[in-house]
């Protein structure tokens, strides 16, 4: 085998995984069990992470985000493939030099993915948790008049975004609009609200 069909196979194996890694996930196409299992971690970031190769030696960072997954590996192929069969084509490099900057090109562009991939699962381990959700204590003011035994609505802010919620008095009492209350319990779509000043009292 030549160094040019050495890389042209290395072009074919990487894009033609990417391809099916891609058709298996994104695209969300149903393959054959036996060429879906392979790349079906390729597009969920912790499914990318080498959970099996924990603990064996290879590289983690960011979260445990292993620099040896499929995608990265597959850019590998591509990249070093691709650049080395044009080099080895179009160039008169020897085949040492070649296979070096075939490689660094190889490198390059697995590391630009994998800087993709950490970024995402930074992310999705940065989601909120169950008790950010939660409104209990939160203050509002109320922006819909509440009725005695009725419903009316409050508005609140919440990591900095405002929200709006339908509110009932937790006595029962009539509240206008404008008073600033605090909500003591979230039932079923339904904030239940007290007077701010009865806390602070």
């Amino acid at each position: 085998m030549t160094w040019s069909e050495f890389y042209l196979l290395c072009f074919i194996v990487g894009f033609a995984l990417s391809v099916l890694s891609f058709l298996g996930g994104a695209a969300h196409i149903h393959l054959p069990a036996r060429l879906h299992l392979p790349f079906h971690g390729a597009h969920h970031a912790h499914g990318m992470a080498g959970h099996g190769m924990a603990g064996r030696g290879t590289g983690h960072a960011h979260g445990g985000l292993s620099w040896f997954n499929a995608m990265t590996i597959m850019t590998f192929l591509a990249w070093f493939g691709g650049v080395g069969y044009i080099l080895s084509t179009h160039s008169r490099l020897v085949a040492l030099v070649a296979l070096i900057i075939a490689a660094i090109a190889g490198l390059f562009a697995a590391s630009v993915v994998f800087k993709f991939m950490a970024r995402i699962v930074r992310v999705t381990d940065s989601q909120m948790l169950d008790w950010d959700y939660r409104i209990e204590g939160t203050v509002g003011t109320i922006s819909s008049p509440i009725r005695a035994q009725g419903t009316g609505e409050m508005i609140f802010e919440q990591k900095g975004v405002r929200k709006s919620v339908g509110a009932r008095s937790e006595d029962g009492q009539p509240l206008p609009k404008g008073t600033e209350v605090a909500i003591t319990r979230y039932e079923d779509g339904i904030a239940y609200v007290k007077k701010w000043e009865e806390f602070t009292s």
